[in-house]
């Protein structure tokens, strides 16, 4: 399948979900993966199962040291011949209800963490290296109540196609991976009432009608990240069943 041995990734916010099924597929294939969390627990229940083929650090995207602390630790295993920026945070408010704390605790993590994070990470990055960036299908559902997150990825999408014009001297490619509505835990946050309501309205305007697998994205993810998709730079890839057509 994939030829990833000896070659190390870097995945943030990949202790569950599509980010975690990605790794494991890394190590599978012969990787090493670098993977950051911020529940310890999960660290290092991972660290023990992979032991040598998996770097697990505690990183929170939100802080401002966030890429700073992110390249010390990739400079003690090498460089990186793919980096996945994948943390992020969503939450549903009323447009009328964001406050200036909701507003950072949204925009830190799902804005100015990847940007920190790249732009400490660049100089570790092989030449010919895959940056991908994790964005969502809410950009263009414009459904209720995700103002403040369809925002924040809309605002980390457009970075990520600047990012691919500025770093395809080095033939480092930057794709943008577009999640609809996937099988994950990502919004744990609602009540079960409200994620199934949530998740009912965008449902039914997928044309598979049905959320995707944490496999299914992170197959695409792991295409993305490979030499396979070497002629594809600053693209948004749709993992949505049909949801925006794009």
């Amino acid at each position: 399948m994939y030829d990833f041995k000896n070659k190390l990734f870097l995945i943030t916010g990949a202790t569950s979900g599509m980010g975690l099924v990605a790794a494991e597929k890394i190590i599978n294939f012969g990787g090493k993966v670098i993977i950051t969390g911020r529940n310890e627990s999960k660290l290092a229940a991972l660290s023990k199962e992979h032991g040598s083929r998996i770097v697990t650090l505690k990183n929170d995207s939100a802080s401002w040291s966030t890429g700073k602390d992110l390249a010390q630790a990739v400079s003690k295993h090498g460089r990186l011949d793919g980096l996945w920026l994948n943390a992020a945070i969503a939450r549903l408010d009323n447009f009328n209800e964001i406050t200036d704390e909701i507003y950072h605790q949204v925009m830190d993590v799902n804005v100015k963490g990847p940007i920190l994070q790249l732009a400490a990470l660049s100089e570790h990055l092989n030449n010919n290296a895959s940056v991908l960036v994790t964005s969502s299908s809410s950009i263009y559902e414009g459904a209720a109540t995700t103002s403040l997150y369809a925002a924040s990825k809309g605002a980390i999408s457009a970075a990520a196609r600047v990012w691919a014009r500025e770093l395809a001297p080095r033939s480092v490619r930057v794709n943008t991976l577009v999640p609809g509505p996937i099988e994950t835990n990502f919004r744990r946050f609602l009540s079960e009432e409200a994620k199934l309501g949530f998740e009912r309205f965008v449902i039914d305007q997928v044309p598979l009608g049905r959320s995707g697998t944490a496999q299914e994205a992170a197959n695409v993810a792991l295409f993305l990240l490979s030499t396979y998709s070497s002629y594809i730079t600053g693209s948004e890839i749709p993992v949505d069943g049909g949801l925006i057509m794009r």
